[in-house]
């Protein structure tokens, strides 16, 4: 089964990151159609999504996935905000929501600093 997930792992992990750097290939090539517009971010987060997906489902602990899609995210939906000139209302408070979780997320666990402690 190990490896079941691990071939899972990979396959979404490579669908993520085909997402994030060719949307509308990806588009045309599942669905036939090209995508446009507002698809092509969303495209892109829907990427990063499939990506921290893998991450998260290799073995190992499932956070850094969620470390990694929040830290991704924040930057990205940044970036569309600054330079991109995309933004709608809800735009700003997904970016500080996302740098929150993040942080909170970089944090290690009050079981992980005490499991640290009893290995010294």
């Amino acid at each position: 089964m190990k490896s079941v997930l691990v071939l899972a792992a990979v396959a979404e992990a490579a669908t993520g990151a085909a997402l994030l750097i060719a949307p509308s290939l990806v588009g045309r090539l599942l669905l036939g159609e090209e995508l446009a517009g507002v698809a092509v971010p969303v495209a892109r987060v829907a990427g990063i999504a499939l990506i921290a997906l893998g991450v998260a489902c290799w073995p190992g602990p499932p956070r850094i996935g969620m470390l990694i899609y929040g830290a991704t995210v924040m930057l990205y939906l940044a970036y569309l905000g600054l330079a991109g000139g995309i933004g709608g209302v809800l735009l700003w408070p997904a970016v500080a929501l996302h740098a929150i979780l993040t942080a909170l997320l970089a944090r290690p666990s009050t079981s992980e600093k005490e499991a640290k402690t009893y290995r010294s």
